[in-house]
């Protein structure tokens, strides 16, 4: 044979045949010829015309044919980052004569294949293209950024600083003194060089800076790669205050994106696993474990007014029917347990699954704050949708420009995203297996444990057990200990009349775990001590975590930590008083304690206690 290309031969007369023919054109460019039988099949006497008319051929140029869906599979090997298909129909046992039967089925039904194309892939088909999705993506992936290490730069000292609640310095050294070398593998943090407030406050500002760079496309991969490494350090430095899914989310969202300017495709799918990942196990989580709520359908009767912290609409949302919450919990549950899958199927159904999961994501964006969770998850979203559906918003010129300075993924690229996708997917899917199964694949679970300090692939699954009451902690301080001020938190319930906010995209981080103290209880939460200390001495860091410091001219001789049960008020107070919130006093979560208790170190002996104590000057409600 003269001319050195493989040739496809196939049914000129057939319009959904030379559909599918140009589709693979756009794929391998010049690298096959292609051409219909019709003019074709005397140079290819070997193979008779009935042949051709029940199959099509792909002839190398060595004179091997194959026919059908083989001739399909080894097309791709022309084709770049397709190879893949090829070798599962040699490889993949069962492969092989189920999609020779589904290749028949539709070969002899072609309006039937027709239609399906239409339905899956849309009236034009084209090769599948995330120049602009990628392009997109990374910049607000640098927004995000930005906004998550701002948020984190005002409360830092507050949190962790040499002042702060939990001191990030006395962390690393018992971490050292508990574990010796080992420490630096369980925690890598930069802090281990440098754990002063200058070098925190560096780091997230840094942080902010890296971000801008990201958001404006300069220095990307440079900037990728600092970003993942501070946000790393801030969360292992940050202590239990980044104990959160988002940060989880944020770390593997980020490394990700490392790869992702290689331009590979590999890549691509990564992200859609993590974001089904995300998605499923967030329904998984809620089914296994066993939670009332979730399996009686009651679940949102309670979220809107226990979740943490709660939108002005929430309270509607809450005042809902019935009905209507029971709809919205099942929906909840089909979305997340079964809606998830679409992420795997073509252009047009998986974009159904995108705008699915935005809406659900837009929800709780409306009735609740979540920083920059939400937004994240979204942003995630652009990988079900690729280039052809962006053009519709870029304006031309730009869509234009990023085309032009994409780049194309080479081999090294595409091996290092082949490469991390031989990590990421196996400990993947062991993830989503211990929540079902209750174990680990046991092949998995070392490369699991291996990689797991750096977060590259994490569990997930929000809201597993519905909270049903809302307990809630204040802080008090007192000159005489008879007459009590309360320290009003930036957005946690305090005063019942103050209105309900929206605070997205930043994280107030101490109004957080002090949501998780109150249903945990002080024996799992003794950092409140700290915090408790730090209100006496009067350390601005920590009294910066508060919108409302009582004691402003001089720290209070005692303070404590009072416990009360908050509920959404009914529809005829609020009109009559506006206030959205009405709360009991259930108690004493930390006793009355001053500075003389903490002369000897930390206490041991700081237990909550039952006991009835009067509100800070507010009538029970």
């Amino acid at each position: 044979m003269a001319d050195q290309r493989p040739t496809l031969v196939f049914d000129g007369e057939c319009g959904i045949c030379r559909t599918w023919v140009d589709y693979w054109q756009q794929l391998t460019g010049d690298r096959v010829v292609y051409r219909p039988y019709q003019e074709a099949a005397p140079d290819f006497p070997a193979i008779p015309v009935e042949d051709f008319k029940r199959a099509m051929q792909l002839i190398e140029p060595d004179g091997r044919a194959y026919a059908g869906a083989a001739a399909n599979y080894r097309l791709f090997r022309y084709a770049p980052s397709r190879g893949f298909w090829w070798w599962l129909y040699e490889n993949v046992p069962g492969f092989p004569p189920v999609t020779e039967a589904a290749y028949t089925f539709l070969s002899q039904r072609r309006g039937l294949l027709a239609f399906l194309t239409r339905l899956l892939w849309g009236k034009r088909l084209e090769p599948e293209r995330y120049e602009l999705v990628s392009w997109v993506f990374l910049r607000g992936l640098g927004l995000i950024y930005i906004a998550a290490f701002a948020s984190l730069a005002v409360q830092v000292l507050g949190l962790v600083g040499s002042h702060g609640i939990l001191p990030v310095s006395e962390y690393l050294a018992a971490a050292k003194s508990a574990h010796g070398a080992e420490a630096y593998w369980r925690l890598p943090t930069l802090f281990w060089f440098n754990s002063s407030d200058t070098a925190l406050i560096v780091a997230t500002w840094a942080g902010v800076g890296l971000g801008a760079l990201l958001t404006f496309g300069l220095l990307v991969r440079p900037a990728l790669i600092a970003l993942y490494v501070l946000y790393l350090s801030c969360v292992y430095g940050g202590q239990i205050f980044f104990n959160f899914q988002w940060d989880m989310l944020l770390l593997e969202s980020g490394f990700l994106a490392i790869f992702l300017t290689g331009g590979s495709t590999i890549v691509v799918w990564l992200y859609r696993l993590l974001l089904f990942r995300f998605v499923f196990l967030s329904g998984v989580v809620k089914y296994v474990s066993g939670d009332p709520t979730w399996h009686g359908i009651t679940a949102l009767d309670y979220h809107f007014w226990t979740q943490p912290l709660p939108s002005p609409l929430a309270w509607y949302a809450a005042h809902l029917p019935h009905w209507m919450l029971t709809a919205m919990t099942a929906g909840t549950l089909i979305v997340e347990l079964f809606l998830a899958f679409l992420v795997f199927l073509p252009r047009r159904p998986r974009a159904v699954g995108a705008f699915i999961i935005l809406a659900f994501q837009l929800g709780i964006v409306a009735t609740g704050s979540y920083n920059f969770f939400n937004l994240l998850t979204m942003l995630i979203c652009l990988f079900l949708f690729d280039d052809q559906a962006l053009r519709h918003i870029l304006p031309a010129k730009l869509a234009a420009r990023i085309a032009r300075i994409a780049p194309q993924p080479g081999r090294m690229a595409t091996a290092l995203a082949a490469l991390l996708a031989l990590i990421v997917v196996p400990v993947g899917v062991n993830l989503m297996w211990e929540p079902i199964v209750g174990s680990s694949l046991p092949f998995v679970s070392a490369v699991t444990e291996t990689v797991s300090p750096f977060a590259i692939v994490n569990p997930y699954g929000v809201f597993a057990v519905m909270t049903t009451t809302r307990p809630a902690i204040a802080f008090e301080g007192s000159d005489d200990g008879k007459e009590w001020r309360e320290y009003v938190l930036p957005y946690m319930p305090g005063p019942v009349t103050r209105p309900l906010s929206w605070n997205i995209p930043h994280q107030p981080r101490l109004d957080w775990q002090l949501w998780f103290a109150a249903l945990e209880g002080l024996g799992r939460n003794l950092w409140i001590e700290r915090l408790v200390e730090g209100l006496l001495e009067g350390r601005k860091p920590v009294l910066g975590l508060f919108a409302v410091n009582p004691f402003p001219d001089h720290p209070p001789k005692y303070a404590r930590a009072a416990l009360y049960d908050y509920h959404f008020s009914d529809p005829a107070l609020r009109a009559r008083t506006g206030q959205p919130w009405v709360r009991r006093l259930e108690g004493l979560y930390f006793p009355a304690v001053s500075l003389a208790n903490f002369a000897h170190g930390p206490l041991k002996s700081a237990q909550p206690t039952p006991d009835v104590i009067p509100g800070p000057g507010e009538a029970r409600p």
